[in-house]
């Protein structure tokens, strides 16, 4: 009778214990797994047609980065204790340009909202609906291309 009861309590336990665990696997999912592959594709292509070596006044490379963009990801960095840094000559690079997107989404845009992470990208952090919606309207067809 005794290991009846001990394996019926366990059996309670585990029951009561399983679904807790579920949830909180659920809602503490890393923020890395969303995939901004598409987005980041489909910017390049509005921005610069994939051309890194593409200059349009003080913006470069494939994703058109400007100097204001590197200085605030080296600020970004810095807070993080980082010791990594970005050169305006990374801008030329698609693989180093496609951090500083991913890594001022992590800051400004922790809810990955691709919205926000188009039009942020066109128009800055106060950005307007209506400046940027032919943009966020181009980023969007390209996606779904």
């Amino acid at each position: 009778m005794n290991r009846v009861l001990r394996i019926v309590c366990l059996s309670f336990i585990m029951i009561s214990v399983m679904p807790l665990y579920a949830a909180t696997e659920k809602v503490e999912r890393p923020k890395s797994e969303f995939d901004w592959e598409p987005v980041m594709q489909a910017i390049i292509q509005v921005e610069s047609e994939g051309d890194s070596n593409a200059v349009s006044g003080n913006s470069c490379g494939a994703m058109q980065i400007t100097p204001i963009l590197v200085k605030e990801c080296n600020r970004i960095l810095e807070k993080r204790n980082s010791k990594k840094r970005y050169t305006l000559k990374d801008r030329f690079s698609v693989t180093k340009s496609k951090e500083m997107f991913l890594l001022i989404q992590s800051y400004f845009n922790p809810t990955n909202n691709v919205e926000k992470a188009i039009r942020s990208w066109n128009g800055g952090m106060r950005y307007s609906v209506k400046r940027t919606q032919r943009y966020y309207n181009k980023v969007i067809r390209n996606m779904k291309k």
